[in-house]
């Protein structure tokens, strides 16, 4: 479970743009007092669940039914200087972030795993074929298993400078955007408190 102070709490509807705009997962799987399992994978979340696939040789697979799993999605992040505030000395180093923590149990695909590693590869070369041959597909489909992972929770997490005020929000955007970290200025901008 994620620590969110109310300020910090995000809605479902940016929680799902943030995993279509940054689909790369950490998984990790609990298994009772042993050491959890972790898989960096791409995941697509499809209506009310994550679709994703790990090579067969990696054991995470197989230990899914021995605990809770979670994916982890992080989207823009970047370091706060002090300095960008309107009183530095009163301010801190800090993170601003945006996160979301997808919870559930991941159930194994039954049969060919092609289907999703076709919606898979369409997803990601926006629609256009794969130049790759088909019989190396083929042969390596086997070496992989596919699953779904129905959403049971979400926690979403934005720390982006919400408790501040808009004087200060503004200088860190401004500093964010000269320290070269467009993506969590543009975060920022685009999610100003209303």
């Amino acid at each position: 479970m994620i620590h969110i102070p109310k300020h910090f709490e995000g809605d479902e509807a940016t929680a799902r743009r943030l995993i279509a705009d940054h689909p790369f997962a950490t998984l990790v799987t609990s298994v009772g007092g042993a050491e959890p399992l972790i898989t960096h994978i791409p995941m697509l979340l499809e209506d009310d669940a994550l679709l994703g696939h790990i090579a067969r040789v990696n054991p995470h697979w197989q230990r899914f039914g021995d605990g809770p799993t979670v994916a982890l999605f992080h989207g823009p992040h970047a370091y706060v200087s002090p300095r960008w505030y309107e009183n530095p000395v009163e301010q801190v180093p800090t993170w601003n972030y945006a996160v979301v923590h997808v919870h559930g149990r991941p159930q194994l695909h039954s049969g060919d795993p092609r289907a999703h590693l076709e919606r898979l590869a369409a997803h990601f070369e926006n629609g256009l074929p794969l130049p790759t041959d088909p019989a190396k597909i083929d042969r390596l489909q086997n070496g992989v298993v596919a699953f779904r992972m129905p959403v049971e929770r979400l926690e979403v997490k934005f720390k982006m400078n919400q408790n501040k005020s808009a004087a200060d929000r503004a200088g860190v955007i401004r500093g964010l955007r000269e320290a070269g970290e467009t993506a969590t200025a543009d975060w920022m901008q685009a999610h100003e408190p209303g």
